[in-house]
C-alpha cells in the first residue's frame, strides 16, 4: 500500500516491532526514558528532563531515529568467533545495514596489511601500539576526526590531546554537512549557530523549510510545524522533491493528528537542484518591488544594505526564473505570504549546504530574513537544522582546525599550555594529504570517515595509504572494512547512556544538556574519555601542567571547558545543580549582533549557471532514506518514498521517456568522477523533471571532490550525470 503520510500508526507499529527485537517494549521504553540526551539528531531531547522530552518540557516526543539508535545499542555482543568466520573481503562487500546489525563491538581488533581477517587484540596491546606509533611520527603526519555523537568532554579532551601532541589537523564531521551554515552565518551575523530557541519556532506564523526533509531526518520537529499550522500559520517547503511527510504527517503523540493527519506544507515549491540561490534572490526582488521590505531595519541594523538593494534591482527576472526553475507567479505568491508574516523562521538543511555555493545559499537566506526585519526579535530568526546530536557541541569546545582566539588565549593564559600555531587542514585536505602519503596516522572518534567522503574510490585509496588508522566505535560500519591502513585498529567504546560518568551535549538551539550515563549492557567497551586519556598518557606523558589520570574524569574536563570556552562558564556546576542552560550570546531577541559594528552584514552574489541542461543529462542529489541516519542504514526500505531497495536512481517518468528508459531497467550511471552499473532506473513522479536522486553513501563514487571554496564542504548535490541502458 502506498504511504501517503508520515508518522501515524505505522510508526507506532514500528516502535512495537523494535521493542520486541530488543527483548520487550518495556525494556525499550526504560532505555528511552533515562536522563540522557537523544543519540540521534540535534533537535534537543532528553537530558535531565528525561528521554522523549523536548526543551520546552513536552512529552512524549518520540521518533524512529532515536528508537533505531537505541535498538542498535541494545544488540548482543559481536563474539570473538565472528572475526574468524568473516574474512575482510566478505566484510567489505556487506551493506551498511548488514554491518550495523552485526552487533555491539566489545573487543579491540586489528587488521594488518596482507592478512585475510581481523584479529582480536587486548586493550593493553592496542593502546601500546597506538602510543608507539604516535611517538614515532611528527605531529603534522597525523589527523584527528570527530563525529557528532561524542560528548563535549570527549571532544574537548581529544582536540586538546592533538594540540598538545603538536598538530592542528583537528576536524569534525560538519565539514561534510553544515560547515557552510557556520561560515555563512558567521559572515552574516557574527555567530555560526541558530539565532532562536525552540519557543521561537513554536511562536512563528511562517516557517520556511528549505532543502530539507525533517519528516524523515528530524521527525520531532514535525510537532512544532503542526503547532504552527494549527495556529493558522504557514509552512513553505522548498525542495526539488515533494516529500510525503512534508505534505502530510500524523503525529503519533497527538490523537487528532494521528487519526486525521496534519497538513504540513501550506505551499510547496520545487526548484531545480542548484536553483535555490536564484529563488531566494527572486523572493527578495519581489519583496523589493512590492515595497514590503523593512527599510528602517536595513538602515539601522544592517551593513552593506545599499549594495544589496542595488544588486536586487539589477538582477533580471529572466535570469531568476531560468536558473531557479520557478515561474514569476509562484515567486510572487511566496513573497506575498512572507510579506504578511509578522514572525518568520528560516530553517534549512543540507539541500542548502551541499552545493559548490553553499555559503552563498546561507547568506542569501540571512539576507532575506534581514530584508523584513526577521532577525533580532522573538518568534523569528535563522535555524540550521543540525544533524548529529552533538555536532554543534564538539565544534563549540574546540574541534576545529583553528581554535577560536578566545579558547586559544585562555588555554595559554589560564593553563599555561604551549599550543601549535601551524595551519590545520580541513577534512578534505587531510584526505588529500593521506592520498599523497603526507599523512601516516588517522584517528576517528566515532563516525564513518570513509562513508562520508565524496569520491569513495579516492577515499578508500587515501585511507589505505596510512600506516595506522584507529577508530573508536560502538558498531560496525563500512569505514571499518574499506580503505584499510597498514594497521587498522578498532576500539570498542560506550554510548553516552552507558558512560560511567556524566557527560554533556549541545543542541542546535544552543542548549546544554547533561547525560547521566548508566550501566553497561555488554562487557568490554570502555568510556571514550578513558580511552583518550590513556592515549594521551602513552603518546605525550604527564607533566607539571597535564595529569591524564585527572583528565579521565569528566568533571575535571568540564572545569577546563568552563574556564576556556566562551558561554560555557555554567558547565562546571551542572553535575551538582542539574541545571541545564542556554548558551549566552547565541540567541538574538534584540537586533544587536556580535560583529565589529554590532550590525548584520548583507552579501551580494552572482547567480551560478544551472547545470545539467543538455538533453542527455540529469542533475543528481544524494539523499538519506527514512530508514537511515547519517551514514548508518537501519532499514533497506525508504518508507515515505515508497521504495523497497537502495540500488536505484529515481527520476521523473518524463525523464525516463526522454532518456529512452523503462521503469526498473538496469542502467549505467556516470558522472565526471565515477560510474555505477546495474542500478535500476525508476520513475518517481514526486521529483521535479530534469532532476534525480540516489541514496548516500552508496552513490558517493559519483560525487566529485570539488568543495565550496569558503566552507570546504563538498557538493553532494547538483552532480551532473548521464544514465544509459546497461549494455
Amino acid at each position: 500500500m502506498k504511504v501517503r503520510s508520515g508518522g501515524g500508526f505505522r510508526a507506532i507499529l514500528y516502535t512495537l516491532k523494535k521493542g520486541r527485537e530488543v527483548g520487550g517494549v518495556f525494556k525499550m521504553y526504560h532505555a528511552m526514558r533515562t536522563r540522557n540526551a537523544c543519540k540521534t539528531c540535534a533537535l534537543g531531547m532528553g537530558g535531565q528532563k528525561g528521554g522523549m522530552v523536548n526543551e520546552r518540557g513536552a512529552f512524549p516526543e518520540v521518533c524512529k531515529k532515536s528508537l533505531q539508535a537505541m535498538a542498535a545499542d541494545l544488540q548482543p555482543a559481536v563474539l570473538p568467533t565472528f572475526w574468524d568466520q568473516h574474512p575482510v573481503e566478505q566484510l567489505s562487500r556487506m551493506t551498511p545495514r548488514e554491518l550495523e546489525h552485526c552487533g555491539r563491538l566489545v573487543q579491540p581488533v586489528i587488521y594488518r596489511r596482507g592478512a585475510s581477517h581481523f584479529q582480536t587484540i587486548s586493550w593493553e596491546e592496542s593502546l601500546s601500539r597506538i602510543g608507539a606509533k604516535l611517538r614515532s611520527l611528527t605531529p603534522d603526519e597525523t589527523f584527528w576526526y570527530f563525529s557528532g555523537r561524542s560528548s563535549n568532554e570527549a571532544g574537548f579532551l581529544l582536540q586538546l590531546l592533538a594540540r598538545l601532541y603538536g598538530t592542528n589537523n583537528v576536524n569534525n564531521c560538519s565539514y561534510y554537512c553544515h560547515q557552510a551554515s557556520g561560515v555563512g552565518l558567521q559572515s552574516s551575523i557574527g555567530s555560526g549557530t541558530a539565532t532562536i530557541v525552540l519557543e521561537d519556532l513554536e511562536q512563528a506564523d511562517l516557517v520556511f523549510v528549505i532543502g530539507g526533509n525533517p519528516a524523515s531526518n528530524h521527525p520531532r520537529m514535525m510537532t512544532s510545524l503542526m503547532h504552527v499550522r494549527r495556529r493558522g500559520g504557514h509552512v513553505i517547503v522548498i525542495n526539488p522533491v515533494r516529500e510525503t511527510g512534508m505534505v502530510n504527517f500524523r503525529i503519533p503523540s497527538d490523537p487528532i493528528s494521528l487519526l486525521f493527519g496534519t497538513k504540513i506544507a501550506s505551499h510547496y515549491v520545487q526548484p531545480h537542484i542548484g536553483g535555490d540561490l536564484a529563488l531566494l534572490w527572486g523572493i527578495a526582488k519581489q519583496c523589493c518591488e512590492d515595497e514590503t521590505i523593512d527599510r528602517a531595519f536595513l538602515d539601522a541594523h544592517c551593513t552593506d544594505s545599499a549594495a544589496w538593494l542595488d544588486a536586487v534591482a539589477a538582477m533580471s527576472w529572466d535570469e531568476i526564473v531560468a536558473k531557479s526553475g520557478i515561474d514569476r507567479d509562484q515567486i510572487r505568491t511566496i513573497a506575498g505570504v512572507y510579506a504578511k508574516s509578522q514572525r518568520t523562521v528560516f530553517a534549512w538543511t543540507m539541500g542548502i549546504t551541499h552545493h559548490a555555493h553553499g555559503v552563498q545559499n546561507v547568506q542569501a537566506i540571512a539576507n532575506l530574513a534581514m530584508a523584513r526585519g526577521m532577525l533580532g526579535r522573538p518568534g523569528c530568526g535563522l535555524l540550521p537544522i543540525r544533524g548529529h546530536s552533538n555536532v554543534q557541541g564538539i565544534g563549540s569546545v574546540g574541534v576545529t582546525p583553528k581554535l577560536k582566539d578566545a579558547i586559544f588565549e585562555n588555554l595559554q593564559s589560564k593553563f599555561h599550555l604551549e599550543l601549535p600555531t601551524s595551519t590545520g587542514l580541513d577534512t578534505l585536505a587531510c584526505m588529500e594529504a593521506a592520498h599523497d602519503r603526507r599523512m601516516k596516522f588517522g584517528l576517528c572518534l566515532g563516525g564513518n570517515l570513509y562513508g562520508s567522503n565524496p569520491d569513495s574510490r579516492f577515499a578508500a585509496e587515501a585511507l589505505s595509504r596510512l600506516e595506522m588508522s584507529v577508530m573508536l566505535s560502538t558498531t560496525l560500519n563500512t569505514g571499518h572494512v574499506n580503505g584499510l591502513a597498514d594497521e587498522t585498529i578498532i576500539l570498542p567504546v560506550l554510548p553516552r547512556d552507558e558512560e560511567p560518568e556524566a557527560t554533556t551535549q549541545e543542541s542546535m538551539f544552543n542548549f546544554i544538556r547533561m547525560s547521566d550515563g548508566g550501566p553497561r549492557r555488554v562487557p568490554g567497551p570502555r568510556s571514550e574519555v578513558r580511552v583518550i586519556a590513556d592515549l594521551g598518557r602513552r603518546a605525550i606523558g604527564d607533566s607539571d601542567l597535564i595529569c591524564w589520570d585527572q583528565l579521565q574524569q569528566t568533571s575535571t574536563i568540564r572545569n577546563w571547558i568552563s574556564e576556556v570556552v566562551p558561554g560555557y562558564a555554567k558547565l562546571d556546576k551542572i553535575e551538582a545543580t542539574k541545571q541545564e542552560f542556554q548558551l549566552d550570546g547565541r540567541t538574538f531577541h534584540e537586533p544587536k549582533f556580535p560583529t565589529a559594528d554590532g550590525k548584520a552584514v548583507m552579501h551580494t552574489h552572482a547567480l551560478p549557471d544551472l547545470k545539467g541542461t543538455d538533453s542527455n543529462e540529469l542533475r543528481l542529489m544524494t539523499v538519506r532514506s527514512e530508514g537511515q541516519f547519517n551514514t548508518v542504514v537501519y532499514e533497506e526500505e525508504d518508507l515515505y518514498r515508497n521504495q523497497d531497495r537502495r540500488d536505484i536512481i529515481l527520476m521523473h517518468p518524463e525523464d525516463l521517456q526522454r532518456l529512452g528508459l523503462q521503469h526498473d531497467q538496469p542502467v549505467s550511471i556516470r558522472s565526471d568522477t565515477g560510474q555505477i552499473d546495474g542500478y535500476l532506473a525508476r520513475g518517481f513522479d514526486s521529483i521535479r523533471p530534469g532532476n534525480s536522486l540516489m541514496y548516500y553513501p552508496e552513490s558517493n563514487c559519483l560525487v566529485s571532490r570539488y568543495a565550496d571554496p569558503q566552507s570546504k564542504t563538498p557538493a553532494f548535490k547538483g552532480i551532473v550525470v548521464t544514465v544509459l541502458p546497461l549494455a
